[in-house]
């Protein structure tokens, strides 16, 4: 870094103590400077003694406006994090945000994602990462000054004086409590040491085991976790705000332990830590480390920032935290707030009435074509979105919006999905959002062990209750049972058809093309409804064995002919080859025991090959040309999609871009001829 540089022009989102704090480590700062702070009263006694020079600007808005301001510092209460960080990425300003970076890792991921598209920073500001002191500790671990750790120790407790409901540590509504407000701070700390201590920036715990005292207005007023880390590190973390602890770090080790008091502030105060670490040997002699810093500690964290946006960076670097640092402890926040039933009210739908940017949703995206699909009362997304892995409303609901926003209105559910769970929250989201009658819902019933025709009807019963409707658009048999005569299933599902309780196609789900056939000669013999969709298995990559019993693959070119000849719609599951296509599957990845007995042959590394091929003719991931593969059938083929992220939605919509001929599709398969592929203009 050169010794002259540029100033970034800081502006404040949001009067308080710590942006008072901040302020001063702007003016002891090397790289920045204060211009401007954006409050909700400006006119508020004393806000312009308290921040000198600094121009008050009326509202959020302004601030994010202004383009005399670089960077944007965020101050306000948790709720508000990912909001205004989003809406300043979007201006185009960089985000330093006060701990927790977001409620939740889902938020957090959305804000990162966020900055990734602006091309912006974006960094949490746990200062005390950036003070010399976590260097020197970070140095001593490595060293091996108390030899291999073993366990690790941190609390953060302070007592507040009483009860106060309208205190925002105390208010449900702004996110209070412990956990969040103050228990970032050991657990960021261990899992620091315990990446130190395994050669890595930071470590995973594989285990988490949480506990807490809910307290008169539902937040934590004292917690505990127990974090076990592979390797056998075991960490325990608590904290509290109705409870003085004794706020000390411990690593203990094989060859004598470490202590360092109060790390948060370098065992100093809002303005100066001069970083105090003691050494313990095993006969209890101790020799205290002095780092003596004398600079602001708010200053660390100010020129950690400044330092990356000046280099053209989005994130801290190490020992700042990173996005993945910052993701993984929200991570582990959240397994600990699971853990003990924390759910805050502003996280359930009756609060949750906009997207995690503060709009409302919009409904007019066409980044994701719609389709007729017979017997569908209205066009489909070409894509359906699958969302088992949430299991919050306020999660979930950030891949919903988004997808939705893009063009997509159609989505995958099934009875037994996260134990009900992912039927309920489309339920609450799609009657919080007002959208039921725009969207296509998919809906399965009789998975094994349960495959009876007359357990459709009860389960339908239960799944509309969860749906929170009256009707289901796409009805699958989740499994099929072979020894039941097909004609019992038609019987069941027509019944339900009838009642208009299924107002749509419906068929099977792992079916095979013989029972598909039976089904729809039965109907046809005796005048019901005749089966109209499938949903199997399709991919690029051929499935050599079932993933899970009782699966069906329908990628084989019996398959094709016979979608093709009865123009059958498939509702495609694992259509991207669960990783098959990602740039990790190589030939030699023996570790992971499903690719390898799943989608390992020749005949499927050969359209891998292609894949890549064509992938990089266009600028591609193999993935998209694998997804793309699937959207391009003579049939109506519809990839079942499963993101887990923002950056996983949009990655799997480039494949909307590639244009696949007849002749592409041949070549890809089984290597005849030559591509034309191109790209959508």
């Amino acid at each position: 870094m050169s010794s002259r540089l540029e100033k970034i022009r800081w502006g404040i989102l949001g009067p308080g103590s710590i942006a008072k704090s901040f302020a001063g480590g702007v003016a002891q700062s090397r790289t920045g400077t204060l211009v401007a702070l954006g409050a909700r009263n400006p006119g508020k006694a004393g806000l312009a003694e308290t921040f000198p020079g600094t121009r008050i600007l009326d509202a959020y808005e302004a601030l994010l406006a202004d383009p005399d301001v670089d960077a944007v510092y965020i101050s306000i209460p948790h709720p508000g994090h990912a909001e205004w960080a989003i809406k300043a990425a979007e201006a185009g300003k960089h985000v330093l945000c006060e701990k927790p970076l977001a409620l939740t890792a889902f938020e957090a991921d959305a804000m990162v994602h966020a900055a990734r598209k602006a091309g912006t920073f974006l960094g949490e500001a746990f200062m005390y990462r950036l003070h010399p002191q976590t260097l020197k500790l970070v140095d001593l671990v490595q060293s091996g000054a108390i030899g291999e750790i073993r366990m690790i120790k941190s609390s953060f407790g302070f007592a507040m004086p009483g009860f106060m409901p309208e205190h925002r540590l105390y208010a449900n509504d702004l996110a209070g409590g412990g956990i969040l407000d103050v228990g970032g701070y050991p657990v960021s700390m261990v899992r620091l040491i315990a990446g130190v201590a395994a050669g890595m920036p930071f470590a995973e715990p594989d285990k988490v085991v949480g506990t807490a005292h809910l307290g008169q207005s539902g937040v934590d007023e004292w917690a505990s976790a127990l974090l076990h880390f592979p390797g056998g590190i075991v960490a325990e973390v608590s904290c509290s705000i109705s409870l003085d602890q004794d706020n000390m770090l411990r690593i203990l080790g094989t060859k004598g332990s470490i202590e360092v008091p109060d790390f948060w502030f370098a065992g100093g105060n809002r303005e100066i830590g001069l970083g105090k670490i003691d050494l313990i040997r095993p006969d209890g002699t101790r020799e205290t480390i002095s780092v003596n810093e004398t600079r602001h500690l708010y200053s660390f964290e100010v020129d950690g920032a400044g330092e990356a946006i000046l280099a053209g960076q989005q994130e801290f670097a190490w020992p700042g935290m990173g996005w993945a640092d910052s993701l993984g402890t929200l991570r582990v926040l959240d397994r600990w707030r699971a853990a003990v039933g924390l759910e805050y009210e502003i996280e359930k739908p009756a609060k949750r009435l906009n997207t995690i940017s503060g709009r409302r949703l919009r409904t007019d995206g066409a980044s994701i074509p719609k389709r007729q699909i017979p017997g569908l009362r209205r066009p489909a997304s070409c894509l359906a979105l699958g969302f088992e892995d949430f299991r919050t409303f306020s999660s979930g609901s950030i891949l919903l919006d988004a997808f939705f926003e893009a063009g997509g209105n159609l989505f995958d559910t099934g009875y037994v999905y996260g134990a009900g769970y992912t039927e309920t929250l489309l339920g609450e989201w799609l009657r919080n959002r007002g959208v039921r009658e725009q969207s296509v819902v998919i809906a399965k019933g009789a998975h094994s062990p349960l495959c009876y025709p007359d357990v459709i009807g009860k389960q339908l019963a239960q799944s509309l209750d969860r749906l929170q409707t009256d009707h289901v658009d796409i009805y699958f048999m989740h499994r099929d049972n072979p020894d039941v005569p097909v004609g019992e299933f038609v019987d069941a599902m027509d019944r339900e058809a009838k009642a208009g309780r299924i107002r749509g196609p419906f068929g099977g789900s792992n079916w095979t093309m013989e029972r598909m056939d039976e089904a729809i000669a039965y109907a046809e013999r005796t005048g019901k409804q005749k089966p109209g969709a499938l949903s199997n298995n399709f991919s690029l990559a051929e499935m050599l064995e079932p993933i899970w019993a009782g699966c069906v693959t329908a990628s084989g070119d019996d398959w094709k002919a016979w979608l093709s000849a009865r123009q059958m719609p498939n509702f495609a599951w694992s259509s991207q080859g669960r990783g098959f296509f990602t740039e990790r599957a190589g030939r030699d990845r023996l570790d992971n025991e499903e690719l390898v007995r799943v989608w390992y042959s020749e005949k499927n590394f050969g359209r891998r090959d292609r894949a890549i091929e064509l992938a990089d003719r266009l600028g591609k991931a193999p993935i998209h040309v694998a997804l793309a593969y699937v959207l391009a059938q003579p049939f109506p083929s519809v990839p079942l999609i499963g993101p887990r992220t923002l950056s996983e939605l949009d990655d799997s919509l480039q494949a909307l871009d590639i244009a696949l001929s007849p002749d592409d599709l041949a070549w890809l398969d089984s290597g005849s001829d030559r591509p034309r592929a191109r790209g959508r203009g």
